[in-house]
C-alpha cells in the first residue's frame, strides 16, 4: 500500500464518523420536531410570555435562517401588545455566530460524505485497488473511532454537562455573547440548557445506533467471507502473463 493510499484510507476512517455526526446535527437543526420538543418539554410559552403561534413562527424563521444567505436574524412578535423583534441585539449577534458554526458543520458534512463516496468509487470500483473485506475492516476502524468520541461526549453529558456545555461555548465562540439571562432573554428561554443536554444524549444515541448498524454489517461480512479463498499475487501475475502471451 503506497503512501497516498495510506493517507486516503486514514481520511476515510476519519470521514465516516464525521459524516454520521454532522449529518445528525444537520437533521436536528432542521427538524420541526426538535423545536416542538423544546417548547413543550420546557414550557416556552410560559417562560417567554409569547404565544405558541409566535414561537412556531420563530422556529420556522430560525430554520430558514440557518439555510439562507441572510447575515442577521429578525422575526417580529407581539409582546405586551406591541410588535417587536423576538431577540435582543445581543441575542441576534449570538445567532449570527451560531449560524457561522452551522455553516462549518454543513460544509464538513458535505465534504465527508462526498469523500466517502469518492474513496469507494476511486479505490474499490474504478481502480479496483481493494476489495470489500478491506472496506469492511476500514469501516470498522472508523466506527470504533466514532464510538470512542461519542462515548466521551456521553460521559460528559451524564456526569458533567454544565461544565462541558460551557467549555464547548468557550471553544466554539470567540466572544461571550452566549452568556444570556434566563429571566429576560427569549433565546435561552426557548432553548434552555437542559434542552441541550437532552439533545446531546439523543444525538449520541443516534450516532451510536447508526455506528452499531454499520459495524454489525461490516463484522457480519468479514465473518461470512473469512474462509473464502484469496488469489495469490503470483498466480494473478502468472495468469496475466499467459493471457498476454496468448
Amino acid at each position: 500500500m503506497g503512501f497516498a493510499r495510506v493517507v486516503a484510507t486514514l481520511l476515510f476512517v476519519v470521514a465516516l464518523p464525521a459524516a454520521l455526526l454532522t449529518t445528525n446535527v444537520r437533521l436536528f437543526a432542521n427538524a420541526p420536531l426538535v423545536y416542538d420538543y423544546a417548547y413543550d418539554r420546557y414550557d416556552a410559552d410560559l417562560t417567554t410570555g409569547l404565544s405558541r403561534s409566535d414561537l412556531d413562527g420563530a422556529a420556522g424563521a430560525l430554520r430558514d435562517y440557518f439555510n439562507n444567505g441572510e447575515e442577521s436574524f429578525y422575526y417580529s412578535v407581539t409582546e405586551g401588545g406591541l410588535p417587536g423583534p423576538i431577540f435582543s441585539a445581543r441575542e441576534t449577534q449570538h445567532m449570527a455566530d451560531v449560524k457561522d458554526l452551522f455553516v462549518v458543520v454543513n460544509r464538513v458534512q458535505e465534504i465527508s460524505v462526498v469523500y466517502i463516496l469518492a474513496y469507494v468509487v476511486a479505490f474499490f470500483i474504478w481502480a479496483r485497488d481493494g476489495n470489500v473485506r478491506q472496506l469492511a475492516a476500514q469501516s470498522l476502524a472508523g466506527i470504533a473511532l466514532g464510538l470512542a468520541f461519542v462515548g466521551g461526549i456521553g460521559i460528559f453529558a451524564a456526569f458533567g454537562f454544565e461544565a462541558a456545555f460551557e467549555r464547548f461555548h468557550l471553544i466554539a465562540f470567540s466572544n461571550d455573547l452566549w452568556r444570556l439571562d434566563p429571566a429576560t432573554d427569549h433565546l435561552i428561554q426557548m432553548f434552555p440548557e437542559p434542552f441541550w443536554r437532552d439533545m446531546t444524549i439523543v444525538l449520541g444515541a443516534m450516532c451510536a445506533l447508526e455506528a452499531l448498524i454499520i459495524g454489525s454489517m461490516a463484522s457480519a461480512y468479514l465473518i461470512v467471507t473469512r474462509d473464502e479463498p484469496r488469489p495469490l499475487a503470483g498466480s494473478i501475475a502468472l495468469k496475466d502473463s499467459r493471457t498476454q502471451a496468448a
